[in-house]
């Protein structure tokens, strides 16, 4: 499965980003986003609970010679903050959604950093799976969730081929917010 369509064109984006820090494909399963990225030359820290899962990915980096690394954290654990302390040039996150994240992803993005987010909202109901409205973002919630970031593209509505109901950021933290 390629990468997502969202990354895909706004990848020039993240080639800008001075590089100083690794960009974290959050929740990355496959790592099929994170691995377009390491095709580019952007270091990657594949964040994810399943092992299978990053040692596919971490099989395809030693094969392939791309700047990356695996990072196993359950980033549902109880009164965990598993992005406390961190710092990367961008976070990228599709098809994922712990509410409690978010305050950590802003903190986590440099300044002048970006966030890459889609994910399915209340809407996807209709269409099946995910139907959980846990997992579902309500209208206009991810939108607000990064209202005081530079805005460079949203969008919330319903996708076709496969049908499904998605809100997607892509954000850029303010130099002068100071997390």
């Amino acid at each position: 499965m390629p990468a997502a369509h969202l990354l895909r064109d706004h990848l020039p984006l993240l080639l800008e980003l001075d590089r100083s820090r690794p960009v974290l494909d959050l929740a990355c399963g496959s790592g099929r986003n994170g691995l377009l990225l390491t095709e580019h030359g952007l270091s990657v820290v594949f964040a994810d609970k399943s092992d299978s899962a990053l040692q596919n990915v971490a099989q395809h980096l030693k094969e392939t010679d791309l700047q990356g690394r695996t990072w196993k954290v359950d980033l549902e654990q109880a009164k965990s903050t598993p992005l406390s302390g961190q710092s990367f040039d961008a976070i990228i996150c599709f098809r994922y959604l712990h509410r409690p994240l978010f305050p950590g992803i802003k903190n986590a993005v440099k300044p002048g950093g970006l966030v890459i987010y889609e994910t399915f909202t209340i809407e996807n109901q209709r269409f099946g799976r995910p139907n959980n409205p846990d997992f579902l973002l309500r209208p206009g919630e991810l939108q607000s969730v990064f209202e005081d970031w530079e805005p460079v593209y949203s969008f919330e509505g319903i996708l076709r081929n496969p049908g499904r109901a998605v809100a997607r950021v892509v954000a850029r933290k303010p130099a002068a917010i100071i997390s």
